[in-house]
């Protein structure tokens, strides 16, 4: 298998490296692999992972120096991944069954973090991903998930922390029976950059798929949202459907929302969307009559939109935390 840094540098033409190339991602020059300081992980053993051709991949497993396996069987767990130093990088191998929910939180004031995941789920994962780093760090995350026979995975995303983000996300559903619900929510404030690629693979029949973006931006902040849903040859009673929303929040917020559908099978349900719009002015005058200002009925506003992106997320318990930790930020930036 070829390897970093042998691996052709991506151009912009490809969907994945439009918006976020390389050469802005990649923590120096590009044909560098810089020495990394390795994610804490607060539970887990040690573990490998092989490298890949795909250069996002590539790279994190070549500078990393730890990999960490965390094992789930009908249980609730809580993951702290701590990033610290210039460079900081990591792997993590997820295997889950029975029915269970896993929550991650990245968090430190590296520089740059690189984090690669690679997940199994047999019967019922919730796990939801909360990137808290700090205000200037800058982000890589890669992440490959394949969901077993009649297993269900829901995948949740908030976005509040970095000033720049790359995430690329991948899931495949390979046997009959297999479903994910997958729910991101990324709030951008200054000059925050927040990119999210997500690719779904129907590989069989009769397997379902959800995606639903919410991004809110205000200040010079700038979001992008592409999907590629796949339904491959003979993956006929497959129901597959994608939802990107922006909500702008200044004149100079930025917002990108690219969903894109091969079909290959002809027995399917498959859908997608896109749509940006200002915050409602009556919804605003609305909540001033009922004393609020302007910022607190924007935040109240805000809080709404992004906690919608989880809609489908049925496990409870992820979904208020996910509130509790949207509440804080937002509390945070009030008082900034």
């Amino acid at each position: 298998m070829m390897q970093y840094p042998q691996i052709s540098i991506p151009p912009r033409s490809e969907h994945l490296w439009r918006y976020t190339p390389w050469r802005r991602i990649h923590p120096t020059k590009v044909e560098e692999m810089p020495m990394a300081d390795p994610i804490n992980f607060s539970t887990g053993e040690d573990s490998v992972m092989d490298d890949s051709s795909e250069i996002g991949r590539s790279f994190i497993h070549s500078i990393s120096k730890v990999c960490n396996l965390v094992t789930i069987d009908n249980e609730h767990l809580e993951l702290d991944l701590r990033c610290s130093g210039h460079i900081c990088a990591g792997e993590l191998n997820l295997v889950s069954s029975g029915k269970s929910s896993l929550i991650i939180r990245v968090s430190g004031d590296a520089g740059w973090t690189g984090l690669r995941v690679i997940g199994e789920v047999k019967g019922t994962l919730s796990v939801a991903l909360i990137n808290d780093l700090a205000e200037d760090g800058h982000l890589l995350r890669c992440e490959d998930w394949t969901v077993g026979r009649d297993s269900t995975l829901e995948i949740s995303t908030l976005s509040v922390g970095g000033i720049l983000n790359k995430s690329d996300i991948r899931i495949d559903l390979k046997l009959n029976g297999a479903e994910v619900r997958t729910g991101i929510a990324s709030n951008g404030h200054k000059s925050r950059h927040d990119d999210h690629h997500i690719e779904i693979q129907h590989s069989v029949g009769h397997t379902n798929s959800s995606l639903v973006m919410h991004a809110a931006c205000g200040g010079a902040s700038h979001s992008v949202g592409t999907g590629l849903l796949t339904i491959c040859e003979g993956a006929d009673g497959s129901d597959a459907g994608q939802v990107f929303r922006n909500l702008l929040l200044s004149e100079k917020a930025r917002a990108e929302a690219i969903p894109e559908l091969e079909v290959l099978a002809d027995d399917v349900k498959a859908a997608h969307g896109a749509a940006s719009a200002p915050v409602d002015s009556e919804q605003i005058h609305y909540l001033a009559s009922r004393g609020l200002n302007f910022e607190e009925a924007s935040t109240l506003i805000v809080e709404g939109f992004l906690m919608d992106a989880f809609r489908q997320v049925r496990n409870k318990e992820v979904v208020e935390t996910l509130r509790t930790r949207l509440l804080v930020h937002l509390e945070c930036l009030i008082k900034g």
